[in-house]
């Protein structure tokens, strides 16, 4: 798997998932066990709903010529 999630978008995943998980436990709901799936994808680097669109949000690599 060829990572496609970048920098800030792990930052919003990583966020976002603990505001669901939080909220969860709050409202004693089942959305809390929601929020894991932003977390995985934080933590592995990859989208499987990115994978088929070729969707990537890491930051290529420029090469600079002297």
């Amino acid at each position: 798997m060829k990572p496609n999630v970048g920098k800030a978008d792990k930052a919003v995943r990583y966020t976002l998932g603990i505001l669901i998980i939080a909220g969860g436990i709050y409202y004693q709901s089942w959305w809390r066990a929601v929020g894991i799936i932003p977390i995985l994808t934080a933590a592995i680097s990859w989208c499987p709903i990115y994978a088929p669109f070729g969707i990537s949000t890491v930051e290529k690599k420029t090469q600079t010529h002297n």
